[in-house]
């Protein structure tokens, strides 16, 4: 045996076993397959981890971004708060120092520019957007946009068009952005409060009083302003169109949707204006009167305006059907929205008096608080004007339910009001000197801004001149002059007209209304506002009025508004005054619904027919019957006097003037007055006719319609 042949001790290996490459070779496939599972493995780890790094990254940045989202936030908001703090120490300067060249919305507007500058030019540009992303195949813009990030699906939402030339500059500040608010934010939290505070303050007495002018000025003077604004800033986009001064379209509809929100006068700086000068009263009903129900039917108009869709392909050409059907969609909205306010009213004065939430005030101005609020929601979310609704729905809880609330009620709900209008006013026009600057799509047209203006001043001239000059055909005591030269002159933009521009900026007309809107306003609160004072004295218009305190009937700025002579001043004013229409329906109001609604009035009883005793008696309050809370003086409306009453019982008509036509009441004058019950004290308390030698039950009231003055 060769010893090639031969076995080894300890080589493990049998004699004739093939070599160990020849072994291996079976076993190649498995252990190269082993290899690369053990590979990939490795790889997919490798993979995986740097996947979770990454995921986890993209976690972190988003946490900081929100981070500092929420501290952006905060800033912007804070900055709000401190403006308004700075406004209300100035305004305290200003009261403490009788200073009266500048209002406190005027200052609120410039501490609002300084700001706005600060931010636009003192910060420093931060880029909240990576790149421009380009959809040719796409033929409109969508309101929401999904895109496929990755796998990862990211939700974007559209905030308007952007012009090419502004494309490298638009949303470049991220602060500027966080100080751009929503426009919902104005209508749905702010104007709220204003336009309720404005119906709940109401001064009934003067209001009523002088009702039929301030229909016309408030319906058929703002429809005037409307068109006549509307045609002659078409007139100046016709001639920026022939001077190549207009970039974009701008249709006639435009123009009218311009001349209805701007005739919005201001309702917020009318009232600070007057009620701190101390005006007079019925000049000051006419013009708050005016502004406080023009701005319910600018903001019912300009949508009719936006619903105008004439039949064809043009659909800005006139079409006698397409306007038919924006005057009934202006009667349908404002008719809705004014009944909505009201049942709104009236269901929480029936709460508030069947309920015994007076015996917890702090729900009870909870509850009136939430009532009145969500009636602005209410009226939008059924597709009616919120600015309506909220507006009568005010005048119907303070003539209604504000007689059923607790002593604690009546004066939370009063101030909560009064502090929310204050802090939304003044938010609203720091936020518009804000906007000068912070608002990045204005469009500054010089021709239009003067066309505006010139617009404006003929339009607020067509508005009040001739109307006026109607209104005292029919009117014993005629609007003077002087008054009519201070409406003219005071026909103040602010809240409503800013509101209603900044609600839609999408288009070029539409950012071009917004820009020129807001100078207006600017002017206006400035100019006229500041000039107010001087211009009460030059008209030699009584300032220091008591709104509660009728004037003396001998002075000769007032007679423009009173009788010829002091003896039929007092007797006859409010039969003169008061507006007819409220005359028919006061007594319906004092009989049946005050009863029914409220802790006051004449018992039912005595007023529904026998048969309705048992309805009568549930819905009459107890406290009627004993006298035990009586109609305050706060909510009395001061609009009947001892002249248009006339107090019937039995066979007897008795006038307050002491005519008769029964001799049974001229006899029985004294001793009735003796015998009189409390409840009817407080009637002719409430009538202001407690220096009157007059009898009666208290059981109807009769009124003369027709005028024989």
């Amino acid at each position: 045996m060769e010893s090639g042949d031969a076995a080894r001790p300890g080589s493990g290996r049998a004699t004739g076993a093939p070599p160990p490459r020849l072994l291996l070779l079976p076993l190649l496939p498995l252990l190269l397959g082993r290899g690369l599972r053990v590979a990939a493995a490795a790889s997919a780890s490798s993979s995986g981890a740097a996947a979770e790094d990454s995921s986890a990254m993209e976690e972190l940045a988003t946490e900081k971004e929100a981070e500092e989202s929420h501290r952006q936030d905060s800033v912007s908001l804070l900055t709000f708060i401190l403006l308004l703090t700075l406004t209300i120490l100035t305004i305290w300067l200003f009261k403490h120092r009788r200073v009266r060249f500048l209002h406190e919305t005027g200052l609120a507007m410039i501490y609002g520019l300084i700001v706005g500058v600060i931010l636009r030019y003192g910060i420093p540009a931060t880029s909240g957007r990576d790149k421009s992303l380009s959809c040719t195949q796409e033929d409109r813009a969508f309101s929401t946009l999904l895109v496929n990030v990755s796998g990862k699906f990211f939700e974007y939402t559209l905030k308007g068009e952007i012009s090419p030339g502004k494309i490298n500059s638009v949303e470049q500040n991220d602060m500027l952005r966080k100080v751009t608010f929503d426009p919902e934010v104005f209508f749905n939290i702010l104007l709220p409060p204003i336009i309720f505070h404005a119906g709940y303050s109401l001064k009934k007495r003067h209001f009523f009083r002088n009702l039929g002018s301030i229909l016309a000025y408030a319906f058929l003077g703002t429809a005037v302003s409307c068109f006549i604004i509307g045609n002659l800033m078409y007139g100046v986009v016709k001639l920026m169109k022939i001077m190549g001064q207009l970039s974009d379209k701008f249709y006639y509809t435009d123009c009218l949707f311009f001349g209805a929100i701007i005739s919005a006068t201001d309702p917020v700086t009318v009232l600070a204006i007057f009620n701190e000068l101390h005006a007079d009263v019925d000049l000051y009903a006419l013009l708050f009167g005016e502004s406080v129900l023009n701005d319910a039917v600018a903001i019912v108009l300009s949508s009719s305006i936006v619903a105008y869709q004439p039949a064809g392909l043009n659909t800005h050409a006139f079409d006698a059907a397409a306007f038919f059907k924006s005057v009934g969609i202006f009667l349908g909205i404002f008719s809705g929205s004014f009944t909505m306010g009201a049942v709104t009213g009236v269901v929480t004065a029936l709460v508030t008096k069947f309920t015994k939430l007076h015996c917890f005030p702090l729900l009870e101005t909870a509850l009136f608080f939430l009532m009145s609020w969500s009636t602005f929601l209410l009226a939008e979310a059924c597709g009616f004007t919120g600015v309506v609704a909220v507006l009568f729905c005010g005048i119907t809880q303070a003539h209604y339910t504000y007689n059923n609330l607790s002593v604690e009620s009546r004066s939370r709900t009063k101030q909560l009001f009064e502090v929310l209008h204050f802090l939304a006013e003044n938010f609203i026009f720091s936020y518009m000197g804000l906007a000068l600057f912070t608002f990045q799509k204005h469009v500054f047209s010089p021709i239009f801004i003067i066309g505006a203006f010139v617009a404006i001043f003929l339009g607020r001239a067509a508005h009040i001149y001739p109307l006026s000059f109607f209104l005292n055909l029919g009117r014993r005591h005629k609007i003077g002059w002087n008054f009519q030269h201070m409406m003219m002159f005071s026909g103040l933009r602010g809240a409503m007209a800013f509101a209603l521009a900044i609600r839609d900026t999408a288009s070029y007309a539409r950012q071009m209304m917004f820009t020129t809107t807001l100078l207006i306003v600017f002017f206006t609160v400035w100019i006229i506002g500041g000039g107010t004072t001087p211009m009460l004295s030059w008209l030699n218009i009584r300032v220091g009025v008591d709104p509660d305190q009728d004037p003396p009937p001998n002075n000769d700025s007032f007679q423009v508004l009173q009788g010829d002579g002091p003896d039929s001043a007092r007797g006859n004013r409010t039969k003169q005054e008061s507006a007819w229409i409220f005359r028919l329906w006061y007594s319906f109001d004092h009989n049946y619904l005050k009863p029914i609604l409220t802790h006051s009035g004449p018992p039912l009883t005595t007023t529904l027919p026998a048969w309705c005793g048992l309805l009568a008696r549930c819905l009459t309050s107890p406290q009627v019957y004993d006298n035990q809370e009586p109609l305050r003086e706060e909510d009395s409306d001061f609009i009947l006097t001892e002249g248009d009453l006339t107090l019937t019982y039995g066979d007897s008509t008795v006038t307050a003037n002491g005519s008769s036509s029964s001799h049974t009441a001229s006899t029985s004058l004294e001793g009735s007055r003796r015998t009189k019950s409390s409840s009817e004290e407080v009637l002719e308390r409430d009538l202001g006719m407690g220096d009157q030698k007059v009898s009666s039950r208290g059981t109807r009231l009769v009124f003369p319609l027709e005028d024989n003055a």
